[in-house]
């Protein structure tokens, strides 16, 4: 696995540039260090990843590392803004220079990565799947079992890779998939690992299925532009050594994000 998780990471860095054109408003490092407060986009309704906890404050993985990343360039953990977005505004939060990144369950793409730079990934996500069924144990256990997915989702030419004779049943939204489990009308449902970890905790009846098919990078998204690149780098950095100390993994583990 930690093969796989270097080639991924070497893969990134050859479509990924820090020095190309930057939009207009777009912080430089120097002047969010003067400012004294980073801006950066979060989740604020994907537990366990940016989520509001029963008295309203954001908490989750990716508001750890946004508080830890002020801590790093700014010196305290409390210098820092989270402006929650929706997933349709978190590219244009960014490039339009309304926030100085985004930390907001961004998968690295290709197509993502001529709009903004990414850094390198923080959590390799991957398809999974959830259920009732305490049987369920593998791939095979799924064979001749219909299992609901996300219409027009990536999830579906995943499983379909990897199961080609599934039966598999378009749904709307994670609401409606839970009501088909609820019912039995299917008894599985494949989707994104970090959003079903957080299903299973807030429905701790149901249980993740250990298969993990397919890497997708969860990146931080910074504005493009030479002027970018020392934030670039200093995030970069940051990420670096919060996986070599344990920082890092520790928090993936505490959210229930670890493999």
């Amino acid at each position: 696995m930690k093969s796989q998780f270097a080639n991924l990471s070497l893969a990134l860095t050859l479509f990924i540039s820090p020095l190309s054109l930057s939009p207009v408003g777009a912080a430089e490092l120097a002047t969010i260090q003067q400012r004294g407060k980073i801006v950066i986009a979060v989740k604020d309704n994907l537990r366990p990843l940016g989520f509001r906890d029963e008295r309203g404050e954001l908490r989750g993985l990716e508001i750890d590392m946004a508080r830890k990343l002020a801590e790093e360039l700014l010196g305290s953990a409390e210098a820092v803004v989270l402006k929650p977005v929706s997933n349709e505004a978190r590219l244009e939060e960014v490039m339009e220079g309304e926030v100085d990144l985004a930390i907001a369950h961004l998968t690295a793409t290709p197509a993502r990565a001529r709009l903004v730079h990414f850094s390198r990934y923080y959590y390799l996500n991957s398809t999974t799947f959830v259920t009732l069924n305490p049987d369920l144990d593998s791939l095979n256990d799924l064979q001749g079992l219909k299992v609901a997915v996300l219409k027009q989702s990536r999830t579906i030419p995943t499983v379909r890779h990897a199961m080609p004779n599934i039966q598999l049943l378009g749904v709307e939204s994670y609401q409606e998939a839970l009501e088909k489990l609820e019912t039995g009308e299917v008894a599985v449902f494949a989707g994104d690992r970090a959003v079903l970890v957080g299903w299973v905790q807030d429905y701790p009846q149901y249980r993740l299925i250990p298969v993990n098919l397919g890497m997708s990078p969860l990146s931080i998204a910074l504005p493009k532009g030479r002027q970018q690149s020392e934030l670039y780098l200093r995030v970069n950095r940051a990420i670096a050594q919060w996986e070599t100390s344990g920082w890092l993994p520790q928090r993936r583990e505490y959210w229930g994000l670890d493999w």
